[in-house]
């Protein structure tokens, strides 16, 4: 079995299930008599707005914000490229341009949203007395203290004047249609870039609570903000949502059960554990060993040879300094170091949209061989685990996963392959592609 090469035929199957070409024009509805604009924003919102141009034709018009190196060319929607994950003033731009055209809107026209992951960080327009550098300070210091995205969501939609619902509300009274790729545990769209054509039903108090459990910094202008009650956002009953409608295109439960497809007509059991894991990356790396272990050692709960397979959003609490890689690096150091000595396990994890983190990988695959090749490569893996530095022993191992942007995103992606004890697996060490077709 060529583990390697499998391991990857899976991770660009979950890819294509959520490619933009692919899903949304089953979604468009009929034309309506008044404008047309399309809004968004999003690691996958250029990607969508070229879609909905191929299939719709002029005239269109709108603007999307995708992240820098996420965007395709575009006929009649702008394309604005922004920073992520820590936001800066060109998606503060952006968001305030969205906006204004949302506000340009009249009863016969569509407000056409294409909303996907990366969103929070592309919009964000602080609201009134916050200051662009506040929001950064505050999304630095959930980036790093171990939040989950629904944490760091809620108090995200509480310093915005974009997300929380504000961007529909901006809409009305246009009939808002809102197109979704889920990159979220639980698929919420409230969640999903802090919704922002969706009630909210956060509360300022949830946010104060998210602040005071990791013990951030907060900035006097955010304290104040997150104090005052008419700074709450739109909430479910909200007259702003009367028109407004959400569909979920793409998930990260559909895109594992493409892998797990692959993995059957390859001979092998697939087993989903989960498309909403969410935890310490290393942790969760570390459980998935203990299956890997039970599989091998008691056949259970599944015999070999299979693949376990999850999705989710895992974090990173930043331990060290000088560190590189993402949350799907940090799962595999987790895996590999407690999976050292067991023989026919191969595992892949990957960011769907192609980047790990802030780096230039999807992910990095591991195989029985992987930390003997890091320390060959003078690594040590515990002490790079240590400092957060699980892309430096996956770059040293040449086991990267590099495919570029994929233009897409259904969040984090890992496959577990339990093969045989002799099969020390085949294939290129360094797997490299590009956007599947």
């Amino acid at each position: 079995m060529d583990a390697p090469r499998l391991l990857r035929r899976m991770f660009d199957a979950a890819v294509a299930a959520a490619d933009p070409a692919g899903i949304v024009p089953g979604h468009l509805p009929p034309r309506p008599p008044g404008r047309v604009v399309v809004l968004g924003a999003g690691k996958a919102a250029a990607a969508m707005a070229a879609v909905v141009e191929d299939a719709w034709g002029g005239p269109l018009e709108g603007l999307v914000a995708t992240r820098y190196g996420h965007a395709v060319p575009t006929r009649f929607v702008e394309v604005v490229e922004a920073g992520h994950p820590v936001p800066d003033a060109a998606g503060a731009r952006a968001a305030r341009r969205i906006l204004a055209l949302a506000e340009s809107l009249g009863p016969d026209d569509l407000a056409l949203c294409l909303i996907s992951g990366g969103g929070s960080a592309l919009t964000t327009l602080p609201a009134p007395g916050i200051t662009l550098a506040d929001t950064q300070a505050v999304n630095r210091q959930l980036l790093a203290c171990g939040a989950t995205i629904g944490e760091m969501n809620t108090v995200r939609k509480h310093l915005s004047a974009f997300n929380g619902g504000r961007l529909a509300a901006a809409c009305a009274p246009a009939r808002v249609l809102t197109l979704t790729i889920s990159d979220v545990p639980g698929d919420d769209p409230a969640v999903i870039a802090s919704g922002p054509t969706v009630p909210d039903p956060t509360t300022l108090a949830d946010a104060r609570a998210v602040m005071a459990t990791y013990g951030l910094a907060v900035p006097e202008a955010v304290a104040a903000r997150l104090a005052d009650p008419a700074a709450e956002t739109p909430k479910p009953g909200d007259p702003a949502f009367d028109r407004t409608e959400t569909r979920l295109i793409a998930t990260p439960q559909r895109s594992l059960e493409a892998a797990a497809e692959v993995a059957r007509h390859a001979g092998v059991t697939p087993l989903i554990l989960s498309d909403r894991m969410e935890g310490e990356a290393r942790d969760i790396g570390i459980a998935h060993a203990g299956m890997a272990w039970q599989i091998v050692r008691h056949g259970q709960p599944v015999s070999r040879p299979a693949v376990l397979l999850s999705g989710g959003e895992t974090t990173v609490t930043l331990r060290g300094e000088g560190g590189r890689g993402g949350r799907c690096t940090e799962f595999l150091l987790g895996f590999a170091l407690a999976i050292e000595g067991l023989g026919g396990v191969h595992a892949l994890a990957g960011d769907t949209d192609g980047i790990d983190g802030s780096e230039d990988n999807a992910g990095a695959w591991v195989g029985p061989d992987t930390l003997a090749r890091a320390r060959a490569a003078g690594i040590d893996p515990a002490a790079a685990q240590a400092r957060n530095d699980a892309y430096g022993v996956f770059a040293g191992a040449e086991t990267l996963v590099m495919t570029g942007p994929t233009l897409t995103n259904v969040n984090d992606f890992r496959a577990i392959l339990v093969g045989d004890p002799d099969d020390a697996g085949r294939g290129r060490n360094r797997t490299e592609g590009r956007r599947p077709s």
